[in-house]
């Protein structure tokens, strides 16, 4: 235990990240940041060790960060007594067998969606997790945006009126480019579902977390670059390859879902992953029976919000979020002062941290990664069958 300068109890929790891509980074910039902007959590991370298979990228990580020790072997983690916690970053297809391990020698959890490949790999860690009495926490991150609890409260608090249909779309072209390298992502065995996993699983939650439960649903999904060239080397983040040998996109690279909610709502969910043109191209549109709410991930900090008695010809006005909405005020003294994706992550490891302080659950956890992955799944079934597909967690 170490005193603050304000005289609170403050626990070092030894943390450890498994996986070092992109992710991974995200993972510990937010760590090294989260007491600057929460002084008062009273447990602070320690950078314990950092896993990653790739020669010589967890010893950069280390140098970088201040990671105390390095290893190529995730199950070196899983026994190392000063690690409390881990941020599992690693591909989907290690995301059942890192995250169970990790739960039954007791570390809490903090890992990015979709959590393994299928509903059976998500509600695995999440019993995992469940049984050794460990948080968790997962990586849907855009409902962590101020103006997205904003937008909650407003549906929440009737001022929009009963919702009759929402519009749920997350475009991008990051896989646009036809010598995107065919990397473990474009593969069934290890990536499992492509943009559903990858963009749709944020839809997912982003509809429940604004809506509630999905009752069921029917897809569409479609291949649109059915080969990429193989990589020669490590890859990071979204690779180009050219001149390798060519391989096939084994999952879906869009799709088209319809929505209906348990409260009797519709919705429709769209997501595609080389749309050219389209950068993060993220948000929804939620209308009700009195009023609209507007969110454009691009604009993270705005909501264009229409309320009132005036329905026919009613105004939208446009509302910056400030210190009063959600956990801006841990970042920005006043409105229209920007945040960013990073904060996003802070704001998780914040709630993570605190969840394990008070040992109660914070933001998004297993379990929302149950429900995402069956809505996922529902929506495999139902591109196979062409058929309206209940949505089943249970």
């Amino acid at each position: 235990m170490d005193r603050s300068k304000e005289g609170l109890m403050v626990d070092a929790l030894g943390v450890a990240v498994v996986g070092f891509g992109w992710m991974g980074r995200v993972h510990t910039q937010a760590y090294a940041r989260v007491a600057h902007h929460y002084p008062k959590l009273p447990l602070r991370p320690k950078l314990v060790t950092v896993a990653e298979e790739v020669p010589g990228r967890a010893e950069e990580a280390a140098a970088q960060f201040g990671f105390a020790s390095t290893t190529r072997d995730w199950r070196e983690v899983a026994a190392d007594p000063r690690v409390r916690a881990v941020s599992i970053t690693a591909p989907n297809f290690l995301h059942r067998e890192i995250g169970v391990a990790m739960a039954e020698a007791g570390k809490h959890i903090w890992i990015e969606k979709p959590v393994g490949l299928t509903l059976a790999d998500a509600r695995a860690v999440a019993d995992a997790a469940a049984e050794a009495d460990v948080r968790s926490a997962v990586g849907f991150n855009y409902r962590n945006a101020p103006a997205v609890e904003t937008a909650r409260e407003l549906i929440a608090s009737g001022q929009l009126g009963a919702v009759t249909h929402v519009r749920i779309r997350l475009f991008s072209d990051y896989a646009a480019h036809p010598e995107g390298a065919l990397t473990w992502r474009y593969e069934r065995e290890r990536g499992g579902s492509g943009v559903l996993g990858d963009l749709a699983s944020h839809g997912a939650d982003l509809a429940r977390y604004l809506l509630g439960d999905i009752a069921s649903l029917t897809a569409d999904t479609a291949i649109f670059l059915p080969e990429r060239a193989r990589p020669t080397g490590a890859t990071a983040g979204h690779s180009l390859a050219s001149g390798g040998e060519l391989g096939p996109v084994e999952n879906e690279d869009y799709v088209n879902c319809l929505l209906r909610f348990a409260s009797g709502a519709r919705g429709v969910l769209e997501a595609c992953r080389v749309s050219v043109g389209e950068q993060n191209n993220y948000g929804f549109e939620v209308h009700g029976t009195k009023g609209a709410v507007f969110w454009d991930f691009r604009r993270m900090n705005e909501l264009r919000v229409s309320r009132g008695t005036t329905y026919q010809d009613q105004p939208v006005s446009t509302v910056y979020v400030g210190p009063g909405d959600g956990e801006f005020g841990a970042f920005q003294p006043g409105a229209a002062n920007a945040m960013g994706y990073d904060d996003l992550k802070v704001v998780e490891a914040y709630r993570f941290l605190r969840s394990i302080a008070e040992d109660k659950p914070y933001g998004a956890t297993l379990a929302d990664a149950v429900h995402s992955a069956a809505v996922l799944e529902a929506m495999v079934r139902s591109a196979e069958s062409g058929a309206w597909t209940d949505v089943t967690v249970a």
